[in-house]
This record gives C-alpha cells, sequence and structure tokens, in this order.
C-alpha cells in the first residue's frame, strides 16, 4: 500500500465536509486498474458534491472528481499495462466511487479510456466531462439527422465549460454557433473560440406563443427554465434540442406544438453513465476531427489538489468563467 493525499467528502454525525485527508491505497474503491493521477478538473457536479448543495454522493466517504487522468502503475486487466496512460469522465466517480481527487485512483477496466494518442493527460482534462458531454450532444444531434443547413446552433450558458467547449467543437465541425450568455464582457472571447453571433441572455425577448419564427436550427442547452422553453418554438423543422444542464432551472413548461408540427427533438444528454462503445466514439472524435482548437484558451484556471475547493463557492453562483483543471502530478 501506498500512502497519497486525497480530497474526501464525508457525512456524519458532525457533518457534511471536504478536506485533503492522507489515506492509503488499499482503501480506495475497487478496480483493476491503479492510476497514478495527474490531472482532474471541476465540474458544475464536483462543486456540488464538494459543498453538499447537491445529492451527488451515494455512499460516504469518497474522493471527489468526476474525471480523472494519468498513469497505469499496476493493471489485473490484460488490456492495460504498467506505464499506459488513460483517462476517465463519471462513470461513478464521486459518486459510488472514488474519484479523481487523490494522487492515486483505482478504476475499473471496463469505464477507463487508453489516452488517445493525440492528446496529453492534461488536454484530456481540459476537455473532461464538459467537452465529451458536448460532443456527445454533437454525436446525438448528428446522428438525428442535425446538419449545418438547418440553421445556426444556439448554446446557452457559453461562458461554462460545456458551453465554451460547445462552441469550439460545433463550429470546428462546420456548424454556426450562436452563443447566448449574460457576460457580455466575454463576447469578445466568445467569438474568438467560435462563436459567430453573441446574445446578452438578459436581453432575450420570446414571444410567449407555442410557436415562433424558427430562427435556429438546434440547441445545445445548459441552463434549462424559461430559457430552454423560450428557445424550442424557435428551432426549424426537424431540428434538435440536446439538453444536458440546469443551472436555471429544472423546470420546463411548454407545449407540444414544436414537437407535432415541426418535429423538433429532445435529446437527453446524460454523459455519466454512457455506453462504452459510444465513449469509445465520442473520445476518438475529440481527439481528432471533433479535437476543440482552444483547449489552452478555454482552460481558464489552473490550481493545485489544495485548492480545489476553493472554486466551488463561484462555480455554484454563476461565477466561473472557462476551464478550471487539478494540477495532481506528473
Amino acid at each position: 500500500m501506498t500512502s497519497f493525499r486525497a480530497l474526501r467528502i464525508r457525512q456524519d454525525d458532525t457533518g457534511y465536509r471536504a478536506g485533503i485527508e492522507t489515506m492509503d491505497t488499499g482503501d480506495l474503491s475497487q478496480g483493476e486498474l491503479l492510476v497514478r493521477v495527474e490531472w482532474s478538473s471541476v465540474n458544475y457536479k464536483d462543486a456540488l458534491a464538494g459543498t453538499g448543495k447537491g445529492k451527488i454522493l451515494r455512499s460516504f466517504p469518497l474522493n471527489g472528481g468526476i474525471d480523472v487522468a494519468g498513469t497505469v502503475v499496476a493493471s489485473t486487466d490484460p488490456a492495460f499495462r504498467e506505464g499506459d496512460k488513460v483517462l476517465a469522465t463519471g462513470s461513478g466517480l464521486s459518486e459510488t466511487r472514488d474519484g479523481g481527487y487523490g494522487e492515486y485512483a483505482r478504476l475499473p477496466a471496463a469505464w477507463t479510456i487508453p489516452l488517445p494518442p493525440t492528446l496529453t493527460t492534461r488536454e484530456a482534462m481540459i476537455i473532461g466531462t464538459a467537452g465529451f458531454t458536448a460532443a456527445l450532444a454533437l454525436l446525438r444531434m448528428t446522428e438525428n439527422r442535425q446538419v449545418p443547413s438547418l440553421g445556426p446552433v444556439a448554446i446557452t450558458g457559453a461562458t461554462g465549460g460545456v458551453g465554451m467547449l460547445g462552441i469550439d467543437i460545433f463550429s470546428g465541425a462546420g456548424y454556426e454557433v450562436h452563443a447566448i450568455s449574460g457576460k457580455p464582457d466575454r463576447f469578445d472571447f466568445l467569438r474568438g473560440i467560435g462563436a459567430s453571433e453573441c446574445v446578452d441572455r438578459h436581453h432575450l425577448a420570446f414571444s410567449g406563443r407555442p410557436m415562433d419564427s424558427a430562427r435556429y436550427g438546434g440547441l445545445l442547452d445548459n441552463v434549462g427554465g424559461k430559457t430552454l422553453a423560450g428557445f424550442l418554438p424557435l428551432i426549424a423543422p426537424y431540428g434538435n434540442a440536446a439538453i444536458c444542464g440546469l443551472a436555471g432551472s429544472p423546470e420546463l413548461a411548454t407545449t407540444v406544438m414544436p414537437f407535432i408540427i415541426r418535429g423538433v427533438s429532445v435529446l437527453g444528454i446524460a454523459s455519466a453513465g454512457t455506453a462504452r462503445d459510444v465513449r469509445d466514439e465520442v473520445w476518438r472524435r475529440l481527439s481528432s476531427d471533433w479535437k476543440p482548437r482552444h483547449l489552452d484558451t478555454t482552460c481558464t484556471t489552473e490550481v493545485a489538489l489544495e485548492g480545489v475547493a476553493s472554486v466551488f463557492g463561484t462555480m455554484l453562483e454563476g461565477g466561473s468563467f472557462g476551464r478550471t483543471i487539478v494540477r495532481i502530478g506528473g
């Protein structure tokens, strides 16, 4: 066994808390691969888990972090060898098993992805769950016949991780992207990573009618609530609305009109439990033709393991900007 540091989340008689602890590799969740962690990232779900403001963990204690990338140091699965670079996102990390906020992680081989040769472990974590979610949305939309000729794709929550990487990925794939954000001071930045138009969400004027003039070929929505309800009547015939977040609200008050008159499809994007074959395809695309072109620009914050908890509050308050990655080892 090896001792190491981790951000461990506990809930017991003294309350809910997250802090740096020293533990042994023998105490990690079970899995075929022991990985020396190099990088992780901070996602909205991590902030909910780390603060207890969302019911994310299903057992305690667990190490936080739904993303992990590093080097295999021991394996009981013949598909992986010591020295292999690997990554994992979702798949129960920081939910039912120890996550990536530790110097070591034990991973199940069934959900561990060999690091594509065109990505570094750092790049993989800038992409992380956020980029995986955006690319999964694009994959599902294209499988449902989304094409650039349908019109621009609106991306809400555009200054968050999913939003920024979505702009980069969708525009790189040939789509015109309209970025929707409440931070107009960031519009030049968003244009620099691929947005052709930026719209201040505070100035959105939805008619409230069940159907309106079609203005968008599709939608990648991180917000939910009134924002999602307002965009659905604006989507062109047979366009898709990919839904992956609820930063605004989990509620949705709408009508069936866009669906039964225009054939608009709503696609739920649940990245954590994505089937392995789909997961492999998404990472294949992310490391080739859909690889984001502005990864270093999108990565706006880098913290050490000790600094992870300090960014949770800002993220939950809507004050984060871009991707935050966690430097753990190397």
